[in-house]
């Protein structure tokens, strides 16, 4: 009979255990992979269509109410009119602009960068889905915001991968998004983007017409972070979204 209690057959078990437990961890990941890929897409056309205000949120107050998972794709469908990507200054129709990656994208120079356009459609009324991405105070923070012909502010989505719990978390809260809603980019003609401004005295965000919305209490750097991340991207699409109007 072998013997259990030595360092070698402790580090031959070990060694076993890692390979076998490895092993079905890769194949399950290998397995689970064509689900990852679909939830992705699906994930990715709830929060596009959550900012053009298709959503379930309904009259109530508070909650985020994504189109469920079972529906999303034939929504996406109904809403998508056309898929744009704006590159080195000009925009061209095309269907991988859903594929681009935007943290991959962030890392290109910006004359490089494919920058994704989604345009929609809904009640009579053209949406212009504009995808982002930035630096928070931890990590990276994302999100899609809806202009209208006018460039006023239709809707928009945020998420963040490790902002702080109650503090810069707050970005994809439903106040907080929707305080966006009605804020107009350009400032007498001229682009002036949106400020997540701290002492902004406007707590209900009743101004509309001051290119900006009020902070989250203790998230100054992930406010500033969402402020730069939309001033960056929008800026590039205003004179493309003027032309096809």
């Amino acid at each position: 009979m072998a013997k259990t209690d030595g360092n070698v057959y402790t580090i031959v078990f070990a060694t076993v255990m890692v390979i076998v437990v490895g092993g079905i961890l890769a194949g399950l990941a290998q397995g689970l992979k064509p689900a990852i890929k679909e939830n992705e897409r699906f994930e990715k056309q709830q929060n596009i269509l959550y900012a053009m205000g298709v959503n379930e949120n309904g009259n109530s107050t508070g909650a985020v109410n994504f189109i469920p998972t079972d529906r999303v794709e034939e929504e996406y469908k109904k809403y998508i009119k056309g898929t744009y990507i704006l590159q080195g200054g000009k925009l061209t129709e095309s269907a991988e602009a859903f594929k681009v990656d935007m943290k991959k994208q962030s890392k290109l120079p910006k004359s490089e960068r494919k920058m994704p356009l989604f345009v929609g459609e809904r009640d009579g009324q053209e949406f212009y889905v504009i995808p982002m991405y930035g630096k928070g105070l931890w990590d990276a923070i994302w999100g899609y915001v809806s202009l209208d012909k006018n460039l006023v502010v239709q809707g928009a989505y945020f998420d963040h991968k490790a902002e702080t719990p109650g503090l810069g978390a707050n970005i994809k809260e439903r106040y907080f998004m929707d305080d966006f809603i009605g804020e107009n980019i350009l400032n007498n003609g001229s682009f002036a983007g949106i400020t997540v401004a701290k002492g902004n005295n406007d707590p209900k965000n009743l101004t509309k017409d001051d290119n900006e919305v009020d902070a989250l209490a203790g998230a100054t750097i992930t406010g500033d972070g969402v402020s730069a991340m939309m001033k960056s991207t929008l800026k590039a699409y205003v004179p493309h979204i003027k032309n096809m109007k």
